[in-house]
């Protein structure tokens, strides 16, 4: 059986298009699953979309089931959900989420789905790639009961750290961000919002996502001694310059990356990459992660999207791509 689907390709940097593609049956260890929806990581895909991955890190920028090479054509994305319509009887007519591109449909291994937990709708389960990164970024940080932290950059992944760390006991968070829209979302995920000029200092730790040297800067000038920055910006080509004079040699303080590819050695003896995304989605069985998604459109208007989200004319967090009629 050749079945058709439709992906969406980045032919080139800039422009992106909508393109047939055969599907084949699924074999013994296989799945076809029929998309419902899937998400936009707006950072990331901006990115690839504007042709700015660096050409060193083109290996690392992979995405699973990725096809095409960067700059283009590509195609990308990782935040799916749809039906399984043939696969193993225990997975039959299950919602599932894959790490997938934006595809109606596709043919990937067993393994490469995760079962959708009943209390998780379809449409907030796409947050789970982006979940997963902000789970990932706790794990590297390791906060400690009663800690100040503050979040900066209230995007995608900015808001689920926000989120995670809103469940600490006793910790304080504050989600720091330049656009005061984003107040309204930090309040639906129960952190405090300020925007740059006033945040608050001496802060034990600092979680970096705004993508912007001068967020960087600013990290760096909220913690207490010996305060820890964790970096989760993606900044594709562009430079990044901050100041270490004033406090950060004296006050021993220390930037750290933490990135989704590989998990987090405090817990890479004892979790494998399956385990972590399956949180993630237990994790999702909360109303509070709807607050990130921030608007929809038909697959067919994905090209426009892109291009929207890319110049700034469509703001949003994570923009929804709907492929069922009526949704």
């Amino acid at each position: 059986m050749i079945r058709e689907a439709y992906a969406c390709w980045v032919r080139e940097p800039g422009v992106a298009e909508i393109q047939p593609v055969s599907l084949s049956a699924p074999g013994p260890d296989e799945v076809l699953v029929r998309a419902r929806y899937s998400g936009v990581s707006r950072g990331t895909e901006t990115l690839v979309f504007a042709g700015r991955v660096p050409a060193d890190q083109y290996a690392s920028m992979r995405a699973p089931f990725q096809e095409g090479e960067f700059p283009g054509p590509v195609k990308y994305g990782y935040l799916s959900v749809g039906v399984v319509e043939q696969g193993p009887p225990e997975l039959l007519g299950r919602t599932v989420f894959c790490l997938h591109p934006h595809q109606s449909a596709y043919v990937v291994p067993v393994s490469a789905v995760v079962p959708v937990p009943e209390g998780v709708p379809a449409a907030r389960a796409v947050l789970a790639g982006t979940v997963e990164t902000a789970v990932n970024a706790l794990w590297d940080a390791a906060p400690l009961v009663g800690d100040r932290v503050t979040v900066i950059g209230a995007g995608m992944v900015g808001c689920c750290v926000a989120a995670l760390l809103a469940r600490f006991p006793g910790v304080h968070v504050e989600l720091v961000d330049t656009d005061a829209r984003r107040a309204g979302v930090a309040g639906a995920l129960g952190v405090d919002f300020a925007n740059p000029a006033d945040a608050r200092g001496d802060r034990d730790l600092v979680v970096h996502a705004s993508a912007t040297a001068a967020g960087l800067q600013q990290s760096l000038d909220l913690l207490a001694p010996e305060g820890t920055v964790i970096e989760l910006s993606w900044y594709g080509d562009r430079p990044v310059q901050v100041s270490l004079g004033g406090a950060f040699h004296s006050g021993r303080l220390s930037v750290r990356s933490s990135q989704v590819g590989m998990v987090a050695p405090a817990r890479r003896g004892r979790r494998s990459y399956a385990d972590r995304l399956a949180l993630a989605l237990d994790l999702l069985d909360d109303p509070a992660f709807d607050a990130l998604i921030t608007g929809a459109s038909r697959f067919a208007e994905l090209p426009d999207v892109l291009a929207r989200l890319t110049s700034g004319d469509l703001p949003a967090l994570c923009h929804l791509i709907t492929y069922e009629d009526g949704e």
